[in-house]
């Protein structure tokens, strides 16, 4: 059975599950969320999902929610994607708090709210702190070629999930040269896309 991902191209978490399905040939196929008119708040979407977030991952009555449960998921089965599990999953812990967690909400509230309503002094303190996780990656890229070991594992779909997007929050590879090498790495992979060729959503389509 074909494994679905509820998802949408503007969520870098979503991306993150989706990436790493691409990349290991994964059978999967996208079904669009329609976040921005409110479907994960609704009851259907929170009987699949509780939390009433995205991805949410679905194969052969199992459900599994959590871009990291599911990328760990995928390489369980496919047996690729991880090497030294420890320390893959150090990275995705750190991703997920200090990673994707503050580049996504920073992006939203620049990109994604309502110009009138940006909250300026959250922007300006959360801008701070996406400062300092990019510079954590920037040193930790900078002799080496990948996040863990000598090659493309769960760490490098987590913690790029969100730095493909071409909404201002904050990043711009020439003042991290060594996280845009990495990228360049990553986008070489086969079955590499950009997230809105990866997914159905873009912002284009609510312009």
């Amino acid at each position: 059975m074909t494994a679905q991902l509820y998802c949408f191209g503007e969520s870098g978490n979503a991306y993150k599950a989706a990436l790493t399905m691409a990349l290991t040939g994964y059978d999967w196929a996208p079904v669009f969320v329609d976040y921005f008119n409110g479907e994960t708040r609704t009851p259907a979407f929170r009987a699949i999902n509780e939390m009433g977030e995205a991805p949410v991952f679905v194969e052969d009555g199992l459900t599994l929610t959590q871009s990291g449960v599911i990328q760990l998921h995928v390489a369980d089965r496919t047996g690729r994607l991880i090497s030294d599990r420890n320390e893959v999953l150090r990275w995705l812990f750190w991703d997920n708090h200090k990673g994707s967690s503050q580049f996504g909400t920073l992006r939203f509230l620049m990109n994604f709210v309502p110009e009138e309503k940006r909250p300026q002094d959250a922007i300006r303190w959360l801008s701070g702190r996406v400062r300092t996780a990019l510079a954590t990656l920037e040193g930790h890229l900078a002799t080496r070629d990948w996040m863990v070991g000598d090659g493309p594992t769960l760490a490098d779909t987590a913690c790029c999930g969100y730095l493909y997007y071409p909404e201002p929050f904050g990043f711009a590879r020439a003042d991290f040269p060594a996280i845009g090498r990495w990228l360049d790495r990553i986008a070489a992979l086969p079955g590499w896309k950009h997230p809105y060729d990866m997914m159905p959503g873009n912002p284009s389509d609510r312009a």
